[in-house]
């Protein structure tokens, strides 16, 4: 139990991005290509666990001075031993390097996620702008690992829309870390300050809007009726952060937060409705 908790499997729900060329390319009806992107997202949660690992492994001495972490972070608490997570990690490395025999074109991007997450725990994660864009970048490269599984290209609109949106998460989150705790959270929360990171937040959630609104109305007129419900979510994911005090884990704001699963499930369903006669198989 302590080793999948290590894993931090409540981290796997921003997986979901691989899944978005399976409802844009219209594959979401075929077996096939519904197999393949399941195992590139099942793919990903491994690789995704290797690198939170890695950072847990890096970041062992600061956890266990941190109030919370040091109870919560297993490697932290003691209830992990190093050599245990060491085991643990090379697993993963040697499943994801197997993977490469019937999944070569997300392994590739698999391997680029895992080198931008060496570079982010062993230093990177300190350079204002540039930690908020890596984390950012984690989860285009989840679309493209969905992209690579189906063998299709990823669109210039989806590239930018998920940029836009992936910085405004990572900027609410930075946000929410510096307003609630301070500069003490992180290193790098030193170099900002709650107005800046607004900003940015505010101006990646008007690209995100733009750019969707854009391709929808470019690529899939048939899906303006999801404009309203991105919007609402923006709309809504804001004001939990700002009244509710939540947003530093985009993944526990979107599991505890009804109104925004419930948005997001509505987004998802609209999206398979609108497109299923378009669909192959």
């Amino acid at each position: 139990m302590e080793l999948l908790k290590l894993m931090r499997p409540r981290q796997w729900v921003k997986n979901i991005f691989v899944l978005a060329p399976l409802v844009f390319a219209g594959a979401f009806r075929s077996p096939a290509a519904q197999w393949s992107v399941l195992q590139a997202f099942v793919l990903f949660c491994m690789a995704s666990s290797a690198a939170y690992i890695v950072n847990d492994i890096q970041d062992i001495d600061k956890d266990r001075r941190h109030p919370v972490k040091s109870r919560t972070r297993p490697l932290a608490a003691g209830t992990v031993s190093l050599r245990a997570a060491l085991l643990l990690l090379g697993l993963l490395y040697g499943l994801l390097a197997w993977a490469w025999w019937w999944q070569p074109g997300v392994v590739k991007v698999l391997a680029v996620y895992l080198a931008l997450n060496l570079g982010y725990s062993f230093g990177l994660k300190h350079q204002p702008v540039l930690d908020i864009f890596l984390v950012a970048f984690g989860f285009v490269l989840r679309v493209y690992a969905g992209a690579e599984a189906l063998a299709v290209p990823v669109s210039s609109w989806m590239f930018v829309t998920t940029l836009c949106l992936a910085l405004y998460l990572a900027a609410v989150k930075r946000r929410q870390e510096l307003s609630q705790r301070g500069s003490e959270a992180r290193e790098v929360l030193q170099h900002y300050s709650v107005a800046l990171v607004d900003r940015y937040a505010e101006m990646a959630a008007m690209g995100a809007l733009v750019f969707y609104s854009l391709f929808v109305m470019s690529s899939r007129p048939e899906l303006v009726v999801t404009v309203p419900v991105v919007l609402f979510g923006l709309f809504r994911y804001w004001y939990v952060v700002e009244s509710l005090e939540g947003g530093e884990s985009p993944t526990d704001v979107l599991l505890s937060d009804l109104p925004l699963l419930l948005t997001v499930l509505v987004w998802m369903g609209a999206c398979l409705w609108v497109l299923w006669p378009a669909a192959g198989g």
